[in-house]
């Protein structure tokens, strides 16, 4: 049995994210792996609360891929930028309106812009991380008496889980990453989720969004995981369209808490699948 570190948590909050499911994905996982894979990594609830030694973790959002690679190598640095920020509203929408100048936006550092996710997340209205079409953060202030901007200690928790073991942290489309998966290893997906109504659509983490195409080259992704006999456990909506998609793996259908929502009357226990190519 691998031991863990309790202060070894998310970081972030981030839509989707998995920590109210963990009871029940934690008892589904493959018994023996070699390697973790996660291509939507996101909050990393479950990577972190497992903490795999080999783990191969990606997102397509590189301001959160950002926030992973300066917690590895720049936590000292990352924790003092936190410091500096302030809880006003003047200077949250100031922070906010940064990446208005894609240009300038860009030159930032790796260390500038994983401080600003990490205080926009903090402070923001219900931790809704939220970008419009052009990729701009949107979210309104949170106006919160005393957000936990700078949770050193965490910080450091998951600078040593990541550099005392083998993480590889990539940028990238997730079917690359994806091939990279050795053999005997294991693969958590949690795309974004086909959307329940018209108005469900939790795609908007990342300008791009993620539609009904990518969801079937995502399904063609888990047919090749299978094929080389890598196993694979994939959270998504408790709909026809992705039970029809995977009928021919194995479905279970779980209560999953929604923390997450402008609208509080909306948020609450839903249905959600968790489909795998294995029993373990």
């Amino acid at each position: 049995m691998v031991l863990t570190n309790e202060l070894v948590a998310p970081v972030v909050k981030w839509v989707g994210g998995k920590r109210q499911l963990l009871e029940q994905i934690v008892p589904l996982l493959p018994s023996h792996f070699t390697c973790y894979c996660e291509p939507f990594v996101g909050g990393a609830a479950l990577l972190l609360a497992q903490q795999p030694a080999q783990a191969i973790i990606n997102d397509i959002n590189n301001d959160l891929i950002a926030v992973y690679e300066v917690i590895r190598d720049d936590v000292d640095e990352l924790i003092a930028a936190l410091k500096q920020h302030q809880n006003t509203s003047e200077y949250y929408y100031a922070l906010r309106r940064l990446d208005r100048d894609h240009a300038k936006y860009q030159a930032m550092s790796p260390l500038e812009r994983a401080s600003r996710l990490i205080y926009l997340n903090k402070t923001c209205y219900n931790g809704l991380y939220r970008v419009n079409a052009a990729g701009e953060f949107n979210a309104a202030f949170g106006n919160y008496k005393h957000p936990n901007i700078v949770n050193e200690e965490g910080l450091r928790a998951v600078s040593s889980y990541f550099n005392a073991n083998d993480i590889t942290i990539c940028n990238e489309d997730f079917a690359q990453t994806l091939a990279r998966v050795p053999e005997g290893g294991f693969v958590y997906l949690d795309p974004p989720y086909v959307p329940v109504s018209a108005t469900a659509k939790f795609t908007n983490y990342n300008k791009s969004g993620f539609d009904h195409q990518e969801q079937q080259r995502l399904k063609r992704c888990c047919d090749e995981l299978n094929a080389r006999g890598i196993k694979f456990l994939l959270s998504n909506s408790d709909t026809d369209v992705v039970k029809e998609l995977y009928q021919d793996y194995e479905i279970k259908t779980v209560a999953a808490k929604r923390c997450i929502n402008s609208n509080s009357a909306k948020r609450g226990v839903v249905p959600e699948v968790l489909i795998r190519n294995y029993c373990d």
